[in-house]
């Protein structure tokens, strides 16, 4: 697992201590380069066990990393994890350009070391804390509002749903980032199903599919709803 410590990417328990690295980034250009690779290359970070009660207050973090159009890793005090934006669906980084752009649009809005407030959701399957994230406005309406992410049917009654609603009605009327095309960009949830289940038909050479060796071990979407 890689971790961050003063700023340098933490890959061993001594490090994870406080007994690691304390080079500043700033020292060396090959890190500089490095990094934003490293994080976004790092396993999700489960949210610690206080902020996994969907009904606690909005809490204060900083923002130390962008996944991808609707996920980040965090910092709050000395405890770092990744969160899932509550409540919609960017395009997969896959996906170019909608995927990209939507990346691109939320490092815009959340630069590193921005403070923003979270409001808990829920925790995710890969142990995310899954929330709403206030940095100035609500990101996660913005992204809708403005065409970077769709919203997510499966989830948004846990938001104020009305408003995500009106608000992708907006993009698309406006054709904005995955409203471009008519109906839409594909949708996230169905990319996602459609390599899963691609990737459940792969087999290695030479052996019956009947072993299943190769296939996906997450189950294919069949419903149209997003999975994550």
């Amino acid at each position: 697992m890689v971790g961050w410590h003063v700023g340098v990417p933490c890959v061993t328990p001594r490090c994870w201590q406080g007994e690691g690295p304390r080079a500043s980034v700033a020292s060396s250009p090959l890190l500089s380069l490095l990094l934003p690779l490293l994080l976004l290359a790092a396993p999700a970070l489960a949210a610690p066990q206080p902020w996994r009660d969907p009904g606690s207050a909005p809490r204060q973090a900083v923002v130390e990393a962008i996944g991808d159009g609707d996920s980040l890793h965090v910092r709050a005090g000395d405890q770092r994890f990744t969160v899932r934006l509550a409540c919609i669906d960017a395009p997969e980084l896959a996906q170019a350009p909608e995927g990209p752009a939507s990346h691109r649009y939320l490092l815009t809005r959340l630069r590193r070391g921005s403070r923003v407030r979270l409001i808990p959701h829920d925790i995710d399957r890969f142990g995310r804390l899954v929330a709403e994230v206030i940095g100035g406005v609500n990101l996660n309406l913005a992204l809708v509002e403005d065409g970077q992410a769709f919203v997510d049917p499966r989830h948004v009654q846990h938001c104020q749903a009305q408003s995500y609603w009106e608000a992708e009605e907006r993009a698309a009327r406006n054709q904005l980032g995955v409203w471009q095309l008519k109906g839409g960009t594909e949708r996230p949830w169905l990319f996602r199903a459609r390599h899963r289940r691609r990737h459940s038909r792969a087999q290695l050479p030479g052996l019956p599919s009947g072993l299943g060796i190769g296939r996906s071990t997450v189950a294919p979407i069949t419903s149209g709803t997003p999975a994550a």
